[in-house]
């Protein structure tokens, strides 16, 4: 059966304005105004400060660009997130790390930063280096990345404060066929909302392996069962590898992406209800990238002390760009199927028939 589509992304820019005039207010200086005479005050820097770069006594900062004349610049960028607000046309904007705008607001996404402060700053430190560079190498840098915060003390009390969930008794399934010139693979754990573990990983490195060493393989078909695409990572695993330069070592080695990119042209995705985490990082590779209305996408690693580390730093950005790729991991906000639709992180809202 044809798949119906419902939106195109040609179809929400006429019907979605994100900081178009009419919503100046609401993106713009707006989500700002209401509390910059209490917490965000505080965080408010002249960006001419020539010292900014040194201040390691901040966890973010906050710039009005109404209020910066037109050629203010940042001498050198700081190693935490700066975050701007008012004017986005003003030639210092594209430099910031974040540029606010709905859904995100200037106080949760300080909430988020302040309770991870050095994943933040490794988060943006990390999109600002890799912006540009070829696939392979960009993942090789975010496992690095990586394996930095699973040493750091925020992680350790994350996972000493988690409380993880029983693990499975069944271990997850991922289904591979070969039809013709399409190979169909499809994530099959729905009783675990398709969370994706050891055995999950390896199945998804085996049939992306198989499509990088096929060159007949001319559609990669990405599908999940049930109700849910993926709900990311499964938790239960997190921190069973002590050492980071060890965890390095096997996702080199094993991460799915890492053999993805070599045929990432030919990967079609669709997802339907939560596309979250590792779901997420490996769905938005893909060059045809469809959901449901009822999809919604999040990157909630910030909250563990981490950062997107299954190939989420590299394929997010490249969908929907720097700043907005940084807004959802440092802010860890869920984002619907019209807003990702807009912001280019889907192709199209469509029907399509339950995977089996």
């Amino acid at each position: 059966m044809e798949s119906a589509t419902i939106l195109s992304l040609g179809d929400a820019r006429k019907e979605t304005s994100f900081c178009g005039e009419r919503d100046r207010a609401r993106c713009g200086r707006g989500i700002v105004s209401a509390v910059l005479s209490t917490r965000c005050r505080s965080f408010l820097v002249d960006p001419a400060q020539e010292s900014l770069h040194r201040d390691t006594a901040r966890s973010l900062a906050l710039i009005d660009l109404d209020g910066c004349a037109s050629d203010t610049r940042i001498a050198a960028m700081p190693p935490f997130p700066v975050i701007g607000f008012g004017n986005r046309d003003h030639p210092l904007a594209a430099t910031l790390d974040v540029l606010l705008e709905s859904p995100m607001a200037a106080e949760q996404l300080i909430e988020h930063i302040e309770r991870a402060p050095h994943a933040a700053a490794v988060t943006v430190q990390l999109l600002r280096t890799i912006e540009g560079i070829d696939l392979q190498r960009a993942l090789t840098v975010e496992s690095l990345a990586y394996g930095l915060l699973q040493g750091s003390s925020e992680y350790a009390a994350w996972l000493a404060k988690s409380r993880a969930p029983t693990p499975s008794a069944h271990a997850g399934k991922v289904r591979i066929e070969r039809c013709d010139a399409e190979l169909r693979v499809v994530l099959d754990r729905p009783t675990a909302r398709n969370a994706i573990d050891r055995a999950m990983r390896d199945g998804l490195y085996e049939a992306f392996t198989v499509a990088a060493n096929d060159s007949t393989i001319r559609t990669l078909r990405l599908r999940a069962v049930g109700k849910v695409f993926s709900a990311g990572g499964d938790l239960t695993e997190f921190g069973t590898t002590k050492d980071p330069a060890t965890a390095h070592g096997i996702r080199c080695a094993t991460l799915p992406a890492m053999a993805l990119v070599q045929r990432v042209a030919v990967l079609d995705v669709h997802v339907q209800g939560p596309c979250v985490g590792a779901g997420l990082e490996i769905a938005a590779f893909a060059p045809r990238l469809t959901a449901s209305r009822d999809a919604w996408f999040q990157l909630p690693e910030l909250a563990m002390g981490l950062l997107p580390g299954a190939g989420g730093c590299v394929s997010v950005p490249r969908r929907i760009g720097r700043q907005r790729a940084a807004s959802m991991m440092l802010s860890g906000q869920r984002i619907d199927a019209p807003t990702a639709l807009a912001w280019g992180l889907i192709d199209a809202i469509e029907d399509e028939p339950a995977v089996d």
